[in-house]
C-alpha cells in the first residue's frame, strides 16, 4: 500500500504542480509529500522532477511515469470497484462540486438522506459559481448548469431547467416593466450579472419570434455568487437571470416578478460531470443515481 500512496502522491504532484498543493489535497504534509516523492525516485533510480526553490517540473522520465501511474491507478479503482459492487457497501471519501443555488437548495438536502442510506461514505461538497476543474482539484463528480467545454469529460444530464428574468416590484414601479430583450436594451435597464473568468452570462440568451438570440446587457453591480444577485433583485437593484427552482418561493410569493415575458430566457442543462474513470467507482456512480432520483422531478415541475 506504502507504494500505491508514494504513486498516488506522484499522479497529484504531477497534476497540481506542488509538492504543497498535492499534500494540501491529500491531507498529508509538505514533509510527508516529499518523502513519497524521495522513495518513488529511489525506488525507480531516476529523478522524476526537477526541483529548485521556486519551481518544480516533471524530467521526461516523469512524464512517461505519469502516463503509467494513471493507468496503474485506474487499475486498482476498477479492481476495488469491482469487489465493492459485489458488497453493495461503498466506503470512501466522495468529492463533489456544485453550483451555489444548485447546491445549496437542491444538493446540499440530500446528502444525510444519501450518507444514512451508504454509511462508510465520507463526502465533501464544494459549492462555488465558478468553472471547477475536476482533474486538477480531485473531484469525482461535479453538478452544472450549461454546456461544459471539455470534450474529454463525460456527462450525465439530469433536466432541462427553465429560466426566469425577474425583478422586485419596487424596481418595475421606479424603472418600468421591460416587455421583451429589445425594451431590456432600450431601456438601459440595469442588469445584475453574474461575472468571474470565463463566465458569459453578461449575454442573455432569450427567445425571440426569430429564434435564439444573444443580448449583451450591462449594470452597475456583478458578483461571482448568484445568490447575492438574487439579494440585490429583492432589494430592488435591477434585473436578474435566474434558475427558477432557485427563485420559485419569490415568484409565488410575489417578491420577485417575471419581466420580458415575450422573450424568456433559453432553458438552461443541468447535468453531472466526471471523468471515465470516476464514473465507474460505486460510490460516485450511487451518488450520482441517488441525486438524479431526488431532484429531476423538482426541477421539472418548477
Amino acid at each position: 500500500m506504502s507504494y500505491l500512496n508514494n504513486i498516488r502522491t506522484f499522479v497529484r504532484v504531477y497534476e497540481l504542480g506542488s509538492m504543497s498543493a498535492a499534500g494540501r489535497d491529500l491531507r498529508i504534509s509538505p514533509a510527508v509529500t516529499s518523502s513519497r516523492i524521495s522513495q518513488l525516485e529511489d525506488h525507480l533510480g531516476v529523478r522524476l522532477f526537477q526541483r529548485t526553490t521556486r519551481s518544480l517540473a516533471p524530467t521526461d522520465q516523469g512524464k512517461t511515469f505519469y502516463s503509467a501511474a494513471c493507468d496503474v491507478l485506474e487499475a486498482v479503482e476498477n479492481a476495488e470497484a469491482q469487489v465493492i459492487n459485489m458488497t453493495d457497501n461503498p466506503k470512501g471519501a466522495l468529492y463533489i462540486a456544485a453550483p451555489l443555488g444548485l447546491g445549496r437548495r437542491l444538493i446540499a438536502p440530500q446528502v444525510p438522506g444519501f450518507l444514512e442510506r451508504y454509511p462508510e461514505v465520507k463526502l465533501r461538497l464544494r459549492l462555488t459559481d465558478r468553472k471547477v476543474d475536476l482533474t486538477t482539484e480531485g473531484l469525482d463528480l461535479a453538478f452544472f448548469l450549461g454546456n461544459p467545454e471539455d470534450s474529454n469529460l463525460r456527462i450525465r444530464k439530469i433536466a432541462d431547467v427553465r429560466r426566469v428574468l425577474c425583478a422586485a416590484p419596487d424596481y418595475i414601479a421606479r424603472r418600468g416593466h421591460p416587455k421583451d430583450g429589445a425594451t431590456l436594451l432600450a431601456e438601459n435597464h440595469e442588469c445584475l450579472n453574474l461575472r468571474f473568468p470565463g463566465a458569459r452570462e453578461f449575454q442573455w440568451p432569450l427567445m425571440t419570434a426569430q429564434g435564439p438570440e444573444r443580448f449583451r446587457v450591462a449594470g452597475r453591480l456583478e458578483s461571482d455568487d448568484g445568490d447575492v444577485l438574487t439579494d440585490w433583485a429583492l432589494g430592488g437593484q435591477g434585473i436578474t437571470l435566474k434558475p427558477v427552482f432557485e427563485v420559485a418561493d419569490h415568484l409565488r410569493a410575489g417578491r420577485l416578478v417575471p419581466v420580458c415575458e415575450e422573450t424568456p430566457p433559453e432553458p438552461i442543462q443541468m447535468a453531472c460531470l466526471f471523468t471515465h474513470r470516476k464514473g465507474q467507482d460505486p460510490k460516485t456512480r450511487l451518488f450520482m443515481e441517488y441525486i438524479i432520483e431526488k431532484i429531476a422531478d423538482i426541477v421539472s415541475a418548477e
